[in-house]
């Protein structure tokens, strides 16, 4: 299979898993059942290291709001935002991005500003590499 190939087979398949997580309840979506799409701001941006973590090497399972720890979840931990706070993860150095809740309190490491599923890793590309530059953006519902 060739490079090119393999990147299709890729894209291919993030068409398929990113919308297959909202519709599990694995994540939430970012659309009402209305038909209206809501809108949100950017409410503000943090830039800094992100790593992730998964339920073995999460010790007990448990996120810090009581939620099992899924390693598929659009999920994340961060030390100070309030629980379900929507956040849009963006890998500074490919781009790619997806919009997680945080549910869980960390990291725990000095100078990481978010711990993130390794299936958000995964889809954003930095799962092999343990961590990444990215920017958090705190998203805030708007009035429609």
């Amino acid at each position: 299979m060739t490079q090119k190939s393999k990147s299709v087979a890729l894209a291919l398949a993030g068409v398929i898993l990113i919308p297959s997580c909202s519709a599990t309840g694995l994540g939430k979506p970012l659309h009402s059942s209305h038909g209206q799409e809501p809108k949100y701001a950017v409410e503000s941006v943090q830039r800094g290291k992100a790593s992730w973590y998964s339920v073995k090497t999460n010790a007990g399972g448990r996120t810090a709001s009581g939620a099992r720890l899924s390693n598929h979840s659009a999920t994340a931990a961060h030390k100070t935002l309030p629980m379900g706070t929507q956040v849009r993860i963006t890998n500074e150095s490919n781009g790619k991005s997806e919009v997680v809740t945080i549910n869980d309190r960390g990291p725990f490491v000095k100078g990481r500003i978010i711990d993130v599923t390794s299936g958000v890793a995964e889809r954003i590309g930095f799962l092999k590499r343990g961590i990444a530059t990215v920017r958090v953006e705190v998203l805030k519902r708007t009035k429609i």
